[in-house]
């Protein structure tokens, strides 16, 4: 069973995985250091708890402790009662949600043992929005894509943005980095995966021509919102595929032209 302990100091020492989480230079580096990250809201901290992650501490406002009492009593973490206000000043934003918990981050897998069994394949290249990052792991949830897998630059899945916009979906999707790029696209090609390169250029085939539901293997390439896929990036795809767009529209934000292209991809797979 956790302590539960009522902190009025917001320069508690033991608060220190909380503070400042509002400076996002400092969490991207500081939090893959320490092996740790922010877990915000209460169906995203149960999700990472069932998905495995070792929790840290938590830090609650007064009314929260009642609804997280059976993941108290469960989990041998101290938990820390706070009064809003406290937790404002010590995380530097309002805690809507009023339950933050810090979580202990697990080895990611290398990309070669994620392709030995994803038939569907989610490639970002230098996706730098924690925003996106989210919406997109949330889709790839949702749509059945079986793996991420992220260029060197890409930003980190476990940031707390990125997991709060994804419902905790980034615990569901098993993802891992590309040790270099584009030399790492090699890999997938060579472990026989179809790379397809998600682009508005007109050169490119709609993805209803394209039909990636009927392919045995397939991993999807995105670009970063603006910029889209480096030349290097569309020079190594066996094929450039589009989203067809109407009403003078030239492109979708990568967020949701995510989500379409997922569908293509997994249209008319068995769901389990």
């Amino acid at each position: 069973m956790a302590d539960l302990i009522t902190v009025e100091d917001p320069d508690d020492p033991r608060l220190r995985d909380y503070t400042g989480l509002t400076d996002v230079e400092l969490r991207r580096k500081r939090e893959p250091a320490e092996g740790l990250f922010i877990a915000e809201g209460e169906k995203v901290i149960r999700r990472a708890k069932d998905a495995g992650y070792e929790m840290r501490s938590m830090l609650l406002s007064a009314k929260w402790v009642d609804v997280m009492r059976d993941v108290i009593d469960e989990l041998p973490a101290p938990v820390y009662a706070v009064s809003p206000e406290l937790a404002e000043r010590v995380t530097g934003y309002h805690v809507h949600r009023g339950a933050l918990a810090s979580m202990q981050r697990k080895p990611l897998p290398t990309a070669a043992e994620l392709l030995q069994t994803a038939r569907r394949v989610v490639i970002m290249e230098s996706v730098n929005d924690h925003t996106n990052i989210g919406a997109i792991f949330r889709s790839a949830a949702a749509l059945g894509m079986d793996a991420v897998l992220l260029s060197p630059d890409c930003a980190d899945p476990l940031y707390r943005r990125s997991v709060k916009v994804s419902m905790g979906a980034v615990f569901s999707v098993p993802y891992a980095r590309l040790d270099s790029w584009p030399k790492g696209l090699d890999s997938v090609r060579e472990a026989g995966l179809t790379l397809l390169a998600l682009t508005p250029d007109e050169k490119a085939r709609s993805l209803d021509e394209a039909a990636p539901h009927r392919m045995d293997r397939v991993a999807l390439m995105l670009g970063a919102e603006g910029d889209g896929l480096s030349t290097q990036a569309l020079v190594a795809a066996d094929e450039w595929v589009r989203i067809p767009m109407s009403h003078g529209v030239d492109s979708l934000n990568v967020g949701a032209a995510a989500a379409v292209a997922f569908y293509a991809v997994a249209t008319g797979r068995p769901r389990t």
